[in-house]
């Protein structure tokens, strides 16, 4: 069952419609409707088209965080052969809403790092629906000290909305392992990409996507903070949300003009959540075709490569 969202009523109408009237003739043969289908499909089609070709920054939002969008686990599963784990900070715990560890892109080993926000209630619990704890970025930092040392490429899949801000994680040094993970990214001399498949949110993303490239799927979203967060900071209010998404320049095309992403991958019409295999796909694609580019420089002309990305960034949007 489709999991349609607030903007995509009209087209749940519709295509609800059309699935009613084959159920209909499922139960009766005699029935003829294929034809009054048809014409109902092809309005759904040019909906969906109608829809997706105009999204607000806040709708963008809303597809960014579609349940049924592929995950982190999926894209290992997907894209990753002989994935091998890494757990825990060897300091305090395992935290679920980081995975990571050794695995192969292609014929290419590497060390991939993502957010795992979970796809039902109780693996959403456990992983702390994508908030990572201090001992989560620890963990992300001890398999960047792994790829340093081994001369593997680094690939982060960032999808959270936010670090965990509870009580428990502060006092653990939630600030301190965000600013340390961060500073491991900028100091690795491998490639590293990192692709925003959901949300990014502030430097809960940050820490693991301070990378030599960051693409982001066509409706991802990139920000400081949730348009919620900010309205209720400016504007004292929460509902104004949709002005606050608007302001932020929170989306994949506003972020490439600003030079904070580098590259932007298609979503299928619809969102990845539609056909989450062709959207894993792109990924692959991009991924490969950006490590070896990357391949090509050596450890010094990485970290200065990254160094530049960092103090440009924004530049190109300022001098427009």
């Amino acid at each position: 069952m489709t999991n349609y969202l607030d903007f995509e009523r009209p087209l749940a109408e519709i295509e609800g419609k059309a699935e009613e009237l084959r159920a209909m003739a499922r139960q009766n043969e005699e029935m003829d409707i294929e034809a009054e289908a048809a014409a109902l499909d092809k309005k759904a089609a040019d909906m969906l088209v109608d829809l997706y070709a105009k999204l607000t920054p806040w709708r963008k939002c809303q597809v960014a965080r579609h349940p049924e969008r592929p995950h982190c686990r999926d894209y290992i599963n997907a894209l990753f052969t002989e994935f091998t784990p890494l757990a825990g900070d060897r300091n305090f715990a395992e935290d679920l809403a980081i995975m990571g560890g050794l695995a192969r892109l292609g014929d290419r080993p590497v060390v991939v790092i993502g957010h795992e926000k979970g796809n039902d209630t109780k693996s959403r619990l456990e992983r702390n629906f994508g908030m990572a704890r201090p001992e989560g970025y620890r963990k992300a930092i001890r398999l960047m000290d792994l790829a340093d040392r081994f001369n593997l490429p680094v690939v982060s899949l960032v999808d959270t909305a936010g670090a965990y801000p509870g009580k428990g994680a502060e006092e653990r040094g939630q600030s301190e392992a965000i600013a340390r993970s961060t500073e491991k990214c900028l100091q690795l001399g491998v490639p590293m990409v990192s692709v925003i498949i959901g949300e990014g949110g502030s430097g809960g993303a940050v820490a693991i996507a301070a990378a030599n490239r960051v693409a982001m799927l066509e409706h991802s979203v990139y920000s400081v903070i949730s348009p919620e967060g900010c309205a209720s900071i400016l504007w004292k209010n929460a509902e104004k949300m949709r002005e606050a998404a608007e302001a932020m320049r929170l989306t994949a095309q506003d972020l490439q003009s600003l030079g904070v992403i580098d590259r932007i991958i298609a979503e299928p019409l619809g969102g990845a959540h539609r056909a989450p295999s062709d959207a894993i796909k792109a990924v692959g694609s991009a991924l490969e075709a950006v490590l070896a580019d990357l391949s090509k420089l050596d450890r010094k002309a990485l970290i200065a490569d990254r160094r530049k990305k960092f103090l440009e960034m924004g530049s190109r949007g300022l001098a427009a």
